[in-house]
């Protein structure tokens, strides 16, 4: 665990930021790359191994700052939700619905409109729904993995370019 402390850090970094209002749209493509590098940064001031960063490193801290921030950010988000008892899909919900509707895709939108629904209410009456839980984990962990390992090659170019440069 000692090996992606720096990691652990940068993710839970990263949630924080990313369940700030008007910062939190920039959360998968700025921020969790942004994490990512400093993870690397984090981890060559504590080892004070100043080599070059193999593709391999890079790509795994990456993955491991994305998936440490997509727990930290789930979490976050579950636990704003259940104290408040609404967040951004219940404020978007409408949008959807009339947009939805007006794409017309027939019975089968009708069908996830039921489901949207019925998430909702379950989120309004008891600040919790499991599906929703399960949609946000799997949409964060796609996202965030995969910036994050961009980030950490993004981070490698940039800390290995620096290495030379010296």
């Amino acid at each position: 665990m000692k090996k992606y402390l720096p990691t652990f850090i940068a993710g839970f970094g990263a949630a924080v930021l990313s369940i700030v209002p008007g910062i939190k749209s920039f959360s998968c493509c700025l921020i969790v790359p942004a994490a990512a590098i400093l993870a690397l940064i984090l981890d060559q001031r504590v080892n004070k191994n100043f080599e070059r960063i193999a593709a391999s490193k890079a790509v795994v801290f990456g993955l491991m700052t994305g998936l440490f921030a997509t727990f930290f950010i789930t979490a976050l988000d579950i636990l704003i939700t259940f104290i408040t008892k609404s967040n951004d899909f219940i404020e978007a919900l409408p949008q959807s619905e009339s947009l939805i509707r007006e794409l017309n895709f027939g019975p089968m939108a009708e069908e996830s409109l039921k489901l949207l629904k019925q998430m909702a209410k379950q989120i309004q009456k008891s600040g919790f729904s499991p599906l929703y839980l399960f949609i946000l984990f799997i949409s964060n962990f796609i996202t965030n993995t995969i910036f994050g390992m961009i980030g950490g090659l993004i981070g490698m170019g940039l800390l290995n370019k620096r290495r030379t440069e010296e």
